[in-house]
């Protein structure tokens, strides 16, 4: 399981792609599963961790992303003929790697940063196998072997049946997450609303969020790591997801449904996989659609919304699909003659 050095497995605070490697990771020990985690040596797991970056470059300023990234991937492709299937999580860099092992490689894309990325994972379609986490983002020119959901540990969620009063922004503080939409949805209805999440537009962050701040009606609480999430989502009336981009999947989504707390969130990328407009939330075009759609909000039953993501969206569903695909994987190697060494 080749995860990235971003952040530590599991995060600390942000990190989706590493809390989606913890949960998996864990899930596959679950089932008597040999995997050998490479993460930061400061990683937290159940299974064999192997690591050569000390730190996650994101909190340690002093690691260099380029050197230990290279570092990281080439000391699990310099023991690749150990495994019989290399899960990556990684993004495009270790395809670069696949055609020098016989080792099948098969890679989770977490979303395309950049069309510029995409001739890499051209490049390997066809000898790499590739997993897409919604059909929304799947590349026209790419062939998969599935889509999975991401799923949550649900023990880490509790069902609110009482709705709470406050708004949330709940992600990356960024044009495209719809922080300044949110602001606006929560000045036109008088609720007060708590923005948590990573600076990632710094300028963003000091033209559109910074002026509104006032700790009461707007707040901002910075990074909200696994201890406040819970009680964190749990508490909103509804959390407010208007994104401005094709967003792959959205981990907060499922987190928020899971505590009984609706979705309002723009029909971009993958929200209409996720979201049952009128049933666990509301699918709307604009900042006015939000606005109406907040009324409606208690007309939608807590209780419901925490069984469809345990239905759709459990860590042991999207424990269950990867091994589904790992067989499936290992089959086609088995039957093109290639199999893992030995």
């Amino acid at each position: 399981m080749l995860a990235p050095i971003s952040w530590r497995v599991p995060p600390r605070h942000y990190g989706p792609w590493e809390q989606v490697v913890s949960l998996l990771t864990e899930g596959l020990v679950e089932r008597g599963v040999d995997v050998t985690l490479f993460a930061t040596s400061d990683s937290i797991t159940r299974a064999r961790l192997v690591s050569v970056c000390p730190r996650p470059y994101s909190e340690d300023p002093s690691i260099d992303p380029k050197v230990w990234e290279s570092l990281h991937i080439s000391a699990l492709f310099e023991r690749a003929s150990e495994f019989d299937l290399i899960h990556n999580h990684f993004d495009f860099l270790p395809l670069s790697y696949s055609g020098l092992v016989r080792t099948p490689v098969l890679t989770t894309i977490h979303g395309f940063s950049s069309e510029r990325i995409v001739p890499v994972y051209e490049k390997y379609n066809g000898r790499a196998y590739y997993v897409a986490i919604s059909n929304a983002d799947r590349n026209p020119h790419l062939d998969y072997v599935a889509t999975i959901y991401h799923g949550i540990a649900l023990e880490e969620f509790t069902l609110r049946r009482e709705r709470g009063h406050y708004l949330l922004f709940f992600g990356r503080i960024h044009a495209e997450k719809g922080v300044a939409e949110a602001i606006e949805v929560a000045r036109r209805t008088g609720r007060r609303l708590i923005i948590a999440g990573v600076i990632q537009d710094q300028d963003y962050f000091d033209s559109e969020v910074a002026p509104h701040l006032d700790g009461d009606r707007v707040q901002f609480i910075g990074s909200a790591g696994p201890d406040l999430r819970d009680q964190l989502l749990g508490g909103a009336f509804a959390l407010l997801h208007l994104i401005n981009f094709d967003e792959p999947f959205g981990l907060s989504m499922i987190e928020a449904m899971a505590c009984g707390v609706p979705v309002i969130a723009r029909e971009r990328g993958s929200v209409p996989e996720i979201i049952k407009h009128g049933d666990t939330g509301f699918i709307v075009d604009s900042v006015d659609a939000a606005v109406e759609a907040l009324n409606r909000v208690p007309d939608l039953d807590p209780a419901r919304l925490r069984r469809y993501v345990e239905g759709n969206f459990s860590r042991e569903r999207m424990v269950d699909n990867y091994i589904k695909v790992y067989e499936e994987v290992l089959r086609m190697e088995e039957a093109k003659g290639s199999g893992p060494q030995s």
